[in-house]
């Protein structure tokens, strides 16, 4: 396997590529040093779980101290589904850290897919989100109470919008940086916990407006809003899980691979993401006659090239294919076990 000892997508401006340029990683062939990028990454993937961690169990620890006079029943479901959501970032703090490990004999591929499976559990959490959501809205049309201090309730709604919105936005632009899609499916769980409490919100102003039930109303619109969010969310992860890309990403590696000169043809290429990098794998066409070490200096031309101009491309593996003018089949041997070739 090759893995790619240099980052060369220089129009990424990121803090993970400025600290690699401070910390000179970009050297080739050095699989150590490109496990130092990744432990990078990684640290500032966890940097923000902590962060949001912390701003999200204040969150809660404020709605659970208005609660207890206000005796809203809403608001208690408020501080329960933020406090859950605060706790979904374990898996992913867990699920970071173990990826940080380098590949082994056992894990040849390294941890990267864990990072999938802690994605797997937050698109089962936000399931579970917008079902007690509309349990709760529904249940409140038959089972009336009264609320004690609205304009409280309202206050800690609004704590709960804004620090989930804020937990949000820290999980989320991370996540765009790093490319885990865990870490944006959990900013886009803090997202629909943020739109729970504005239905608490809304919910106490109907209140004091004389309007009940209107809560229940509100919630019931939140809780579709949430499954909306799981849609997005959980065809991302599907993607993931069976190795699908943007196809636009196979174009660009052709168009790169195929400018190396000695390239003749570029095919059967496969990419997929592993974490939040890419791997992939292709054949290339050289002429037949070029002796071995020429062959394999096209093949590191081009993966050179790749490393340049595929951002979050990891690994690569090129074959080269003898162009076969001389007419023989040099694929005689193996063609039969081949599947769609």
């Amino acid at each position: 396997m090759s893995t790619k000892g240099e980052d060369h997508s220089h129009e990424h401006s990121g803090i993970i590529h400025r600290l690699a340029d401070l910390l000179h990683l970009h050297t080739h062939g050095d699989e150590s040093e490109n496990f130092d990028i990744e432990v990078i990454s990684s640290q500032e993937g966890i940097k923000a779980l902590k962060i949001s961690l912390l701003v999200l169990l204040l969150t809660s620890i404020l709605q659970l101290a208005i609660y207890l006079p206000s005796g809203s029943v809403a608001l208690l479901s408020d501080t329960i589904h933020n406090f859950s959501d605060a706790l979904t970032s374990l898996p992913l703090w867990l699920a970071l850290s173990l990826s940080r490990r380098p590949p082994n004999r056992s894990y040849t591929y390294g941890y990267g897919r864990i990072e999938d499976v802690a994605g797997v559990f937050i698109v089962l959490v936000i399931a579970a989100s917008a079902l007690i959501a509309a349990y709760e809205s529904i249940l409140k049309f038959f089972r009336p109470h009264e609320v004690r201090y609205p304009l409280l309730v309202a206050l800690a709604a609004l704590v709960g919008f804004c620090g989930n919105e804020l937990a949000a936005w820290i999980r989320i632009s991370t996540g765009k940086k790093l490319g885990s899609e865990a870490l944006i499916a959990d900013g886009k769980h803090a997202q629909a916990d943020g739109l729970t409490s504005l239905a608490v919100l809304l919910g106490s102003l109907g209140v004091i407006l004389g309007f009940p039930l209107i809560d229940p109303i509100v919630g019931l619109v939140i809780a579709f809003f949430i499954i909306f969010i799981l849609r997005d969310v959980g065809f991302k992860m599907w993607w993931r899980l069976m190795d699908a890309v943007d196809p636009s990403i196979l174009d660009a590696i052709e168009r790169s691979a195929g400018s190396v000169e000695g390239v003749q043809d570029v095919h059967d290429i496969r990419v997929r993401w592993l974490g939040h990098n890419l791997q992939a794998e292709m054949h290339v066409t050289v002429d037949e006659d070029l002796p071995t070490y020429a062959s394999h200096k096209i093949l590191e031309d081009v993966r050179h090239k790749l490393f340049h101009d595929i951002p979050r491309l990891e690994v690569v593996n090129v074959h080269a294919d003898p162009c076969g003018h001389s007419g023989v089949d040099h694929h005689e041997h193996t063609s039969h076990h081949v599947i769609n070739r």
